[in-house]
């Protein structure tokens, strides 16, 4: 089955491009979903004239998500966690954990985007992907830390921070 993409599709293709797909991948999920039409010399001509229509859009999505991995990257997400014996957390940290501590920042992400593969399961700090548009991936950094140790981290923060600043003066 051909297809024309009305959208960027992760892994199959962009906006524009006709590619051939299963005939149940395109008739239970990219139609349904408006992300493509049949291959048609009609539809062609119809998507011809939508172009520039879905391109502006695109490029709209694209400006909000750039927008919002700059304050993804400037966020400072402490998640901090119950451990055992030998630094062991009990549980793991996840996507939704991640979301959540966004949102008290006022920074909204689905839980989806957070390109977190299992969860996290010792103290540290990890770089974490969020994937906002096809485009734009922004990097996160999650510090796990101890139950009772936000304050001395958050002063550590602090502390680099203003070295930074003076450096760069």
């Amino acid at each position: 089955m051909k297809v024309i993409l009305r959208a960027d599709v992760d892994n199959l293709g962009r906006l524009g491009e006709i590619v051939a797909v299963k005939p149940g991948y395109g008739r239970n999920y990219l139609l349904p979903q408006g992300l493509a039409s049949l291959a048609t010399p009609g539809n062609l001509k119809v998507f011809e004239q939508e172009r520039r229509k879905l391109q502006a859009k695109n490029d709209a999505l694209r400006a909000e998500a750039s927008g919002l991995a700059a304050k993804i990257e400037a966020a400072k997400v402490i998640v901090e966690v119950r451990v055992g014996d030998g630094d062991k957390l009990y549980g793991s940290v996840t996507s939704s954990q991640i979301a959540s501590i966004l949102a008290d920042q006022g920074v909204e992400v689905d839980r989806r985007k957070i390109q977190l593969a299992d969860g996290i399961r010792s103290l540290g700090e990890y770089i974490v992907d969020v994937k906002l548009h096809p485009e734009v991936v922004a990097k996160l950094t999650v510090n796990v830390i101890k139950h009772g140790q936000a304050e001395q981290v958050t002063q550590a923060v602090a502390q680099a921070d203003a070295t930074e600043e003076a450096a760069a003066e």
